[in-house]
């Protein structure tokens, strides 16, 4: 386990639980789906969690809407700023939309057309800046110093961490019995929340996180002790690139993170296409890592085991691209 180091209070128990009280009836109570087709393999079990069966089509709503509903309503109508790659800029405008207030996201110069069009069909409008997560942040304070508007974080606030692991403790109530999650790390604040609710939940369980092996920010601040902002980016899970993983999510995970793993693209197409075939589930490359590491033996699962699928927002095009020389699974 990573050695902790002096840091602001983590979440609690009751924090997760107040977010998932709000979220009763708002965010989708993704299912826990058994994965079948690996039942030879790991006889203990395997399960994902689809989140690209969330509002948005990713976790991100969780936490974005929990943000929102603690801001006050005259905060709100100052409109709110979501920098994001993607999915929580979405899940920004969506929320957004529900509480009746403008939304600015500002997005990657290198965006995809499925999620930049998301945003505009939800109501938000999109301002470019950048490749990097630094970029879009200092663009957004910079919208926000001139406008008034809010900016909702996408990860580096407890607010969001608590939202986002209100997914995991679903899966502690579906599956009591659970020995390992494994949940992948962007910016962290889904790894962090996941990872909180679990091991608050029932300490037991062994938490596996799984980045990119391109650009392993939480491996990188692991060896220095807190939080660096490495000087690229690489990788195709664009969900995941970020260059810094956020400071107060470091320490959550410096807490309940018992193992950090890296994983290659190529693995990732394989198991996107696993997910398509086998599960009737499409998931876009960051929301497919999880598995990736599985079945290509990144790390060995202890006990019934659930991997997050974080998000599913990938055009048509893009898909049949990236799976078009991608054989099937063989048994």
């Amino acid at each position: 386990m990573i050695e902790m180091l002096e840091a602001p209070a983590l979440v609690t128990l009751d924090d997760l639980q107040a977010a998932a009280r709000g979220l009763r009836g708002v965010a989708v109570r993704t299912p826990l789906l058994p994965v079948d087709a690996l039942r030879a393999r790991f006889p203990e079990g395997i399960w994902v969690k689809p989140e690209m069966l969330q509002r948005t089509g990713a976790f991100k709503f969780r936490g974005a809407y929990h943000f929102m509903a603690q801001l006050s309503a005259a905060d709100r109508a100052r409109g709110v700023i979501a920098p994001s790659s993607g999915n929580h800029a979405q899940a920004v405008a969506y929320a957004a939309r529900m509480f009746g207030v403008p939304c600015t996201a500002v997005m990657p110069t290198t965006v995809s057309p499925a999620k930049r069009a998301g945003v505009e069909r939800y109501g938000g409008t999109v301002v470019l800046a950048g490749t990097t997560t630094p970029e879009r942040l200092a663009a957004g304070n910079q919208i926000a110093a001139e406008t008034g508007a809010m900016v909702v974080p996408p990860y580096d606030s407890p607010i969001i961490i608590a939202g986002q692991g209100t997914l995991a403790l679903e899966i502690a109530d579906d599956l009591p019995d659970i020995g390992t999650i494994v949940v992948q790390v962007g910016g962290g604040g889904l790894s962090s929340g996941v990872a909180s609710a679990l091991k608050l939940r029932a300490p037991h369980v062994r938490v596996v996180a799984v980045e990119p092996a391109e650009t392993p920010k939480l491996s990188r601040a692991r060896a220095h002790g807190g939080p660096i902002t490495l000087p690229q980016h690489a990788g195709l899970p664009d969900g995941l690139l970020g260059v810094r993983i956020g400071d107060a999510n470091y320490q959550h995970l410096a807490t309940y993170v018992d193992e950090i793993i890296q994983v290659p693209d190529a693995p990732i197409l394989r198991a996107m296409r696993f997910l398509l075939d086998r599960m009737k589930l499409v998931a876009e490359p960051s929301g497919a890592i999880t598995l990736a590491a599985l079945m290509d033996g990144w790390f060995t699962p202890v006990g019934p085991t659930v991997l997050v699928l974080s998000g599913g927002n990938i055009e048509w095009p893009g898909l049949m691209r990236l799976l078009a020389d991608v054989a099937p699974y063989a048994d």
